[in-house]
């Protein structure tokens, strides 16, 4: 008698007992082992091979599919459940007694129902189940490579939406960074203008305190006039040019800040590069030079050892730091 003959009397006790221990056989001459074979069969409800093979295949990864099963109370595959179900209904004889003249159909499906299969059936029934699981297995690595399509497809929208985002921050930090160099020119262009406007005012001091009080400029356009022979200045030595013992240096660092010191004009150009190692936040160890920006010139280490004056920094000067 085959599987499906069996199955549709399940809906007697003894029946389905047999059709659950048919299950689990064929599960177990499939190969699987004995403990997942009755894990599959209890958690379809023994609604079939192909159930539990289903059930099989997709628990098959589960962390405690290998731990040893235990069958609720009233499962069919429990042996005091199992006595107590069969016990609880009536027997096979009582129900024969009970019926009028006998279902001989019933008797006959029991007794085939106990007939054990062959060994043919038996090879049969597991070629037929090992197609079906091969079918099984195709199915799912199909499903499983729709999936890996899946995964793949929003793996690379998440790529392009993060290469999205890292384009933005680049262009933002381009952005900063030419602001920064607008800036940069604009400080310059500044500190340029004052160190003009501050030579243009020691040339209106020198030329009050040593040319009568005019500016060089005016006095140049003006009509010379004509030496009063009473003034005491007409006949003295020409006025002598201011010699200056100091320089304002104003230095402006790596990051844009500005200090300023008062050095001797005859210090030599290494003493500011000390001033600015020990008080501008230059990283330790970083090498670096001055640079001239007006007129433009890179000072050399033996341009460190010249004086101040030697350089034409005096009175003032504005340099700027430079890495090496």
């Amino acid at each position: 008698m085959t599987l499906l003959s069996m199955c549709r009397y399940s809906y007697i006790p003894f029946q389905v007992k047999m059709a659950e221990l048919t299950t689990l056989e064929s599960l177990l001459e499939m190969g699987f082992d004995r403990n997942r074979a009755e894990k599959a069969v209890a958690h379809t409800g023994n609604q079939g091979i192909e159930q539990a093979m289903d059930w099989l295949m997709e628990h098959e990864n589960d962390p405690d599919i290998d731990e040893p099963y235990v069958p609720p109370v009233g499962n069919v595959l429990g042996g005091e459940a199992d006595s107590q179900s069969t016990t609880e209904q009536p027997s096979l004889a009582d129900t024969a007694e009970g019926t009028a003249g006998g279902d001989s159909s019933y008797n006959e499906n029991e007794e085939s129902a106990k007939i054990p299969m062959s060994e043919e059936e038996k090879l049969e029934q597991v070629k037929r189940l090992e197609e079906l699981m091969r079918v099984k297995q195709a199915e799912r690595r199909e499903r499983e490579r729709a999936e890996e399509l899946e995964r793949e497809k929003q793996r690379r929208k998440h790529g392009q939406e993060l290469q999205q985002i890292r384009q933005k921050l680049q262009d933002d930090d381009m952005k900063k960074l030419a602001d920064q160099r607008r800036k940069e020119k604009m400080e310059d262009k500044m500190a340029r203008q004052r160190v003009k406007d501050k030579i243009a005012r020691d040339r209106e001091e020198r030329a009050q305190k040593f040319g009568g009080g005019a500016p060089p400029s005016s006095a140049a356009t003006s009509q010379p006039a004509p030496p009063s022979p009473s003034s005491p200045t007409s006949h003295g030595p020409p006025p002598t040019k201011k010699e200056y013992d100091e320089s304002r240096i104003q230095v402006r660092l790596l990051d844009g800040s500005t200090i300023t010191a008062v050095f001797k004009a005859q210090e030599p150009l290494a003493a500011v590069r000390v001033y600015v190692q020990v008080n501008g936040n230059t990283p330790e160890g970083q090498d670096f030079t001055l640079l001239s920006p007006y007129p433009r010139h890179v000072y050399t280490e033996l341009d460190m050892e010249k004086p101040l004056k030697e350089l034409g920094l005096v009175p003032s000067a504005v340099l700027v730091v430079i890495k090496k």
